[in-house]
């Protein structure tokens, strides 16, 4: 039950016309010992950083989903897709549902993305837009966006349930019967989830999702599924004048506008898939109000899990917290969920309580628990080299991490006060 009046929608579907054509063929079932191997033939966007969330490159016949805020980047990272792979591999069709090829035109010249064998489309229409794939097949086709699309079939206007999910499954027809790789553009909701049915995020091979500020350079594109690759690797740019760029030195750009000795800054060793990269743990503690209703406000962490440390530094350590309001920031706009950040924010409020700042020369990570212990935390070796790569000499860990050859100086702690006192020194 949806618990919500009049969501309901009428949709009057017609017969499909004969010209849908479906990619399966009728096969016998065979014993999966006798199936033969195959390896993934793979092409690259021409960027690596998209590579790497993508397992290695596109592959023929897939069929994605990019979604993301409006004006965050989508179609300007496409628009670049579309202009390199044209160049390495062959004829690209970008189709617009949404601007005029003026405008396309004008966004391509800014970004130095017109080459001879892309070729662009105005168009809304599935049935005509798949007529065109039939008859140019291009290598790589991206469209945006799936939203306003649309199939005479159905009586629905463009952006409905019923709309979104016949044009996803006919460009899914179409990629699988053609080994033609089609790129989907998504609109998301105010909830930051995918518009449209569930069913358009199980259809597809990978979704990818932008994230970052509008009002901030720095975009992440994270992959919540992907058929052929981890889901475990991001993407990490820098927004410019022409168009997104790779951010070689990912740890370097999030620190450079660290503050130095500022009380309630610590930086953190953070894992995003295999790779380490350092981020700063921003927290702010002031007298609250006298009503009794301090103010708890996080961003880029979960609150719950910031809640709970809360409770472990009243409880263990008698900060007197449930009279002050507690902020609690990640610098870049990231938005982090590994445990091994619960040190850090720890570190952070307790360097804000005391204004005392911590070394800036000294990162902090470890999993807290309930009962105050620090629990062991996975990828040390690399976070450490990370660490030592960038200058830092010293790091707090978990005591079960330590191994003895760490490229720099380590204090290894079991206990939340443990870590305080070499932290937050008086």
């Amino acid at each position: 039950m949806c618990e919500e009046w009049n969501t309901l929608v009428e949709e009057t579907i017609q017969p499909a016309t004969k010209t849908v054509r479906s990619w399966v063929s009728k096969s016998k079932p065979l014993p999966l010992a006798e199936i033969e191997n195959r390896a993934e033939a793979r092409f690259s966007t021409g960027i690596t950083e998209l590579d790497r969330v993508l397992g290695g490159g596109l592959v023929p016949g897939c069929l994605g989903l990019i979604g993301g805020d409006p004006g965050i980047g989508k179609s300007t990272l496409l628009l670049q897709v579309a202009s390199l792979v044209a160049q390495r591999e062959g004829k690209v069709l970008y189709v617009t549902g949404e601007e005029s090829l003026t405008q396309l035109k004008l966004r391509a010249e800014r970004l130095d993305a017109i080459v001879p064998d892309l070729i662009v489309l105005s168009e809304a229409d599935t049935n005509a837009i798949c007529d065109v794939i039939r008859d140019e097949q291009p290598v790589l086709v991206i469209v945006d966006s799936i939203q306003t699309m649309f199939v005479e079939e159905v009586s629905s206007p463009p952006g409905s349930v019923g709309q979104v999910r016949e044009s996803t499954g006919r460009f899914l027809q179409l990629a699988k019967g053609s080994d033609i790789s089609i790129l989907l553009v998504g609109h998301v909701t105010k909830g930051g989830n995918l518009a449209g049915p569930k069913v358009l995020e199980h259809a597809v091979d990978f979704v990818l999702y932008f994230e970052g500020e509008v009002h901030t350079s720095f975009r992440i594109i994270r992959s919540v599924k992907n058929r052929f690759g981890s889901t475990h690797e991001v993407a990490i740019f820098e927004m410019g004048g022409r168009g997104l760029i790779p951010v070689a030195n990912p740890s370097q750009f999030l620190l450079s506008q660290r503050p130095q000795n500022s009380p309630g800054s610590v930086v953190v060793p953070y894992m995003e898939g295999t790779r380490p990269l350092l981020v700063e743990v921003q927290a702010l503690v002031a007298p609250g109000p006298y009503n009794g209703n301090p103010r708890r406000q996080t961003t880029g962490v979960d609150y719950q899990r910031f809640s709970i440390i809360l409770a472990v530094l009243e409880k263990r350590q008698g900060y007197p917290l449930q009279s002050h309001d507690v902020f609690l920031n990640i610098a870049g706009g990231l938005r982090l969920q590994e445990p091994a950040l619960d040190l850090g924010i720890a570190v952070a409020v307790a360097s804000s309580v005391a204004n005392v700042p911590v070394d800036p020369l000294c990162a902090v990570l470890g999993e807290v628990g309930l009962s105050g212990e620090i629990r062991a935390v996975r990828g040390v070796e690399q976070r450490l080299a990370e660490l030592h790569r960038l200058g830092f000499e010293r790091c707090i860990i978990p005591k079960s991490n330590v191994q003895g050859n760490e490229p720099i100086s380590v204090s290894g702690v079991s206990t939340i006060q443990e870590a305080l006192k070499i932290a937050v020194r008086r």
